[in-house]
């Protein structure tokens, strides 16, 4: 007993603070891919007031301008669907280096774009990165974090999202959008230097086969420590890694004990077919990808997203007191101290709740919204002619649409693609995730000016709040609590039969009104 004694006193345990600090440090490298896509998204609203109907340089027309504010977002999906194969084939530390390529290229030609056909060249570019950008971020901020972090560190890569639009947006107040370009250049050339400081992720090493890489990779994320330290959980991790070594189609049809499988010799255009039609049409794929894609469908047009590109004059039709841009700044700091306050918040109330209760929030804003809107917007106002603006002033809408800016900046819909997949379709369910946001998002942006047309500002956020409400009841049936799980945790629940999450006493009587039924 004394000799165990002295040898594991040999074995030093390494602080929960620099076990916290290594993985926020690994984090660092694609938390400044997100600054650059907070950056990227929210620079079309800074550059269309002073492009739009422009006396001098550059202008563009209103229908010019509704496709500049939603053209990146058009571009997104195919930079989206990209990021998947690229993440898996060069693995996720080298794939987070690749993905700054496009928006180097997209900076330069904003800051020197002579003409409209660049403008929106450049725009697209910006798109096609911001879409890459997706499944090496989640990917690898999901698989080397611990599970008790999990949570808490992709909320914090998706605060440096906020920060990038926070920065942007106070850039449209001191420079104009040419300088703010050649400033946004960088970032992603500091992002490529960290990433060359950072491991790995253990799980991908793992599953290529290189232990010894997988190891080390591990003790630098767990706090810079020894073997001793982290041999539980890698030997956790080795055997996950070792599951997904078998055959994907002999899994799907219950043949994994089959030790001569025939299918490395099909032909491997048919083999890799079948491979994703079993990888991607799982029920432990298929299942979290619906809720994934349905949430960002609800959450993306509950509101303040689709006005973006144009957030400043959509301030000034609804008549509010303090100028557009400054209003538009403050939106910013709203949405970096929601990301923080997430951080305190979600290990209490867990993800389930907060998600649900943050889209019913961003309803009830829009809502409101719409209603003063009816009561006090003229119709003949449009948010794309300033000409029409109203001369009263108030700040009721000014206060509502930062209340709609608190509960959008509290939903986490890109803090889920981190962890609901399973590893062998993660990057590719992640793409193809992001890419059905990004579309959600161009088609929410593209059609604001044609729903103020047909509808005016009261029935757009109207619209705006029905898809916010629809989504918390059906996120509230069928979202499941993951925070705090494992990896395999949620990828053996997809696996199991369909279950509804949803815990009252109204849905438990009806679960038990219906057992009765069955009985008698």
């Amino acid at each position: 007993m004394v000799h165990k004694i002295q040898i594991e006193q040999k074995i030093p345990s390494v602080s929960k603070f620099r076990s916290v600090l290594s993985q926020l440090i690994a984090c660092m490298s694609p938390n400044l891919l997100l600054l650059d896509l907070g950056m990227a998204v929210s620079f079309p609203t800074i550059a269309l007031p002073a492009l739009l109907n422009a006396t001098e340089g550059l202008s563009l027309t209103q229908v010019e301008a509704s496709w500049f504010g939603s053209i990146s977002y058009l571009a997104q999906p195919f930079g989206a669907l990209l990021s998947g194969p690229l993440v898996d084939y060069f693995g996720r530390k080298k794939a987070n280096f690749l993905v700054n390529i496009p928006h180097l290229i997209a900076w330069i030609l904003m800051y020197f774009a002579w003409n409209v056909p660049i403008l929106f060249i450049a725009n697209t570019l910006l798109g096609i990165g911001t879409g890459i950008m997706e499944a090496p971020i989640n990917s690898y901020v999901g698989e080397i974090s611990e599970p008790t972090m999990r949570g808490a560190l992709c909320t914090v890569t998706q605060i440096f999202t906020s920060i990038g639009i926070l920065v942007m947006y106070f850039l449209g107040t001191i420079v104009d959008w040419r300088q703010a370009a050649i400033i946004c250049l960088g970032v992603p050339l500091l992002s490529m230097l960290l990433v060359l400081l950072v491991p790995e992720t253990p799980v991908w090493l793992l599953f290529k086969g290189r232990e010894k890489e997988a190891l080390k990779s591990l003790c630098y994320l767990r706090g810079w420590t020894t073997v001793d330290n982290v041999k539980d959980e890698y030997d956790k991790l080795a055997v996950y890694a070792k599951s997904l070594q078998n055959c994907e189609i002999c899994l799907a049809t219950d043949d994994v004990k089959n030790e001569q499988c025939d299918h490395v010799r099909m032909n491997p255009i048919k083999r890799y077919i079948l491979k994703i039609k079993c990888v991607m049409f799982c029920k432990e794929t298929l299942r979290p990808l619906t809720l994934v894609i349905l949430y960002f469908m609800f959450y993306t047009m509950s509101g303040l997203i689709p006005i973006r590109p144009n957030m400043v004059n959509v301030c000034g039709a609804f008549g509010m007191v303090d100028n557009g841009k400054k209003i538009v700044l403050m939106i910013g700091v709203i949405t970096v101290i929601m990301g923080v306050i997430v951080i305190g918040i979600i290990k209490m109330t867990g993800k389930r709740k907060l998600i649900i209760l943050a889209l019913l929030g961003t309803g009830l804003s829009s809502t409101g919204l719409s209603i003063y809107a009816r009561l006090h917007v003229p119709d003949s106002v449009s948010s794309y002619d300033p000409a029409t603006f109203p001369i009263e002033k108030s700040y009721v809408p000014q206060a509502l649409l930062y209340s709609l800016a608190v509960f959008t900046g509290l939903c986490i819909p890109w803090v889920l693609l981190g962890e609901m997949f399973p590893f062998k379709s993660r990057a590719s369910a992640q793409g193809i995730a992001a890419a059905w946001s990004y579309v959600v998002t161009f088609l929410g942006s593209k059609t604001l000016i044609d729903l103020e047309n047909s509808l005016k500002l009261w029935g757009t956020f109207a619209v705006y709040a029905v898809f916010a409400f629809v989504g918390t009841i059906y996120l509230y049936f069928f979202m499941p609590e993951t925070e705090g799980k494992t990896l395999q945790d949620i990828e053996d629940y997809y696996k199991g039969d369909l279950r509804i999450f949803a815990n009252d006493p109204f849905i438990n009587y009806f679960k038990r009104f219906k057992r009765k039924q069955s009985v008698s």
